[in-house]
């Protein structure tokens, strides 16, 4: 009986976009996270429509400091987009740059959002109000920070002899998880610090 084998030693080990297991991983933690961000919003709005005290307490936060942060984050949609288009064309040089500068981007974001804690004129043991920023601010904040670490240890491993083949792809799906950042700090900041002032 003679047995027929296939050699597949030269498939690529890697691959991306929904072509790997991670990204369907990240698209399902973008998918679930965002549940959880509309989930806050509508507790937040349901507290507002009920709560007899609500035009009271909800206090219209300063906006210099997440107007920074709104800005920053929106214009870091830009190196984002380059680290991705890079780690397709498995450019390291450039990558490493544009990790660099995402990861400095990142430190920034999270300076600005301790500022934006700092300058919150409620406590969120005061109220409702207050809770759902806190809880708000700082479930969005904990992304950051997150993609911010994950950023900073992809950036210092594409400097050693581990910076090739599949870190690529870590990459990609790394700036994929950015705009996801990005985009879930747009309706958050609209409620939180514009719909008070109507």
């Amino acid at each position: 009986m003679s047995r027929s084998f296939i050699d597949v030693s030269g498939l690529p080990t890697y691959a991306f976009g929904s072509r790997v297991t991670p990204w369907w991983g990240t698209f399902s933690f973008c998918l679930l996270e965002g549940t959880g961000f509309a989930l806050g919003i509508g507790g937040y709005l349901y507290l507002a429509v009920t709560n007899t005290h609500w035009a009271k307490d909800a206090v219209p936060l300063n906006l210099v400091w997440s107007t920074a942060f709104t800005l920053v984050l929106v214009a870091s949609a830009i190196p984002n987009f380059l680290i991705k288009r890079t780690a397709l064309q498995e450019n390291l040089r450039l990558v490493r740059l544009l990790l660099l500068a995402m990861s400095s981007v990142g430190l920034v974001l999270i300076i600005l959002r301790i500022m934006e804690f700092s300058a919150l004129p409620v406590r969120w043991s005061d109220n409702a109000y207050g809770s759902f920023i806190w809880l708000l601010l700082g479930l969005h904040g904990v992304h950051v920070l997150t993609d911010v670490a994950d950023t900073l240890v992809l950036t210092v491993l594409m400097f050693t002899r581990h910076g090739m083949g599949k870190r690529f792809s870590d990459a990609e799906d790394n700036a994929f998880y950015w705009y996801f950042v990005v985009l879930s700090w747009l309706p958050l900041y609209a409620v939180l610090y514009w719909l008070p002032r109507l």
